[in-house]
């Protein structure tokens, strides 16, 4: 079986996965060599070690021998490098759960615990463009005009008043950003958290942790977590981004007041922002229709949402 993604090829075998990055270049991503992409097949493993046990297994080599392709078998020219990984049961993978009702409350509590274990373990930054989340918030700008045409709607206006209202948002709070890494409360994250990255085993199971740029990975741990939050908003599961949070705060106290808190919703509009880029692209990239319809719709999905987080935030504003 393969599944595919904007960056790799996945490999699902019978007892075992491989993930093969494409060779593929973006400003945020350079996988366009053989020897960078082995490089950050290694450097996956080692950044997933941290919160993994016996998921990930080696870097293996994809070779030709004449006319035959093999995988992990060493024999003839090495063509390309995977990430080899024990294969998890696709049924018990949290967004197919969340679809079928099958998450309780029990299992966003403990994922909650081991998300605050590994956030207090993990390295402080403390070095950092903090201000630079608002750059990449911009950036969904580039893709207004050719949503216009897809979604029938004005998304142009829509990107361009939450863009204002980050903007706004940034010259209020600088010192709270600057505040956030002077706390230590900027750590080597895990940059993709959200329900496709985690498996319930029936324990919590996270894995596949941005490797391909640091600058994605080292961010806020409340940047961290709205990602996850915001994707559970995305279910309609609200009440368990509420409890996830809450029981998240309790152990690990990372929102001490209210303009902490305005943050942690400007981060969920954020992740919900590239959310949107990153399903822009797939729909300019897709050859089936089939394929453009259900980026273009997944678009939809999290502009909605955004704006719903940017409206909040907007109104908040007004208040100050």
């Amino acid at each position: 079986m393969l599944i595919e993604t904007h960056i790799s090829w996945v490999l699902l075998c019978k007892h075992f996965a491989y993930k093969i990055k494409k060779p593929i270049q973006y400003p945020f991503l350079d996988f366009s060599t053989l020897e960078k992409r082995k490089y950050y097949c290694e450097k996956e493993i080692e950044l997933n070690s941290r919160f993994t046990q016996n998921i990930y297994i080696s870097v293996v080599a994809i070779t030709q021998n004449k006319e035959t392709l093999f995988i992990d078998d060493n024999i003839g020219n090495i063509l390309d490098y995977a990430v080899k990984m024990r294969k998890l049961p696709l049924n018990r993978q949290m967004d197919m759960l969340l679809l079928k009702g099958k998450i309780v409350y029990a299992d966003i509590l403990n994922l909650a615990e081991v998300i605050v274990d590994f956030h207090k373990h993990a390295p402080v930054i403390h070095k950092k463009d903090y201000l630079d989340v608002f750059v990449k918030f911009d950036a969904i700008e580039q893709e207004a005009e050719f949503l216009n045409f897809y979604l029938k709607k004005d998304v142009e206006a829509v990107i361009a008043n939450a863009i204002r209202v980050s903007r706004a948002f940034k010259e209020e709070n600088e010192e709270l950003f600057k505040s956030r890494l002077d706390t230590f409360f900027y750590r080597d994250c895990h940059g993709d958290l959200h329900s496709r990255n985690i498996f319930l085993l029936p324990s919590p199971h996270v894995f596949d942790c941005i490797e391909f740029n640091d600058d994605y990975r080292e961010i806020d741990v409340l940047n961290d977590i709205a990602f996850l939050c915001m994707d559970l908003d995305a279910f309609g599961r609200r009440d368990f981004s509420d409890l996830f949070l809450s029981w998240y705060n309790t152990l690990f106290p990372v929102i001490r007041t209210p303009q902490e808190q305005l943050l942690f919703v400007y981060y969920k509009s954020y992740r919900a922002n590239v959310r949107a880029k990153v399903n822009a692209l797939r729909a300019r990239d897709a050859v089936l229709e089939a394929d453009r319809k259900k980026a273009v719709s997944e678009v939809k999905k999290y502009l909605n949402l955004m704006e719903e987080y940017i409206l909040y935030l907007d109104k908040a504003l007004i208040k100050v």
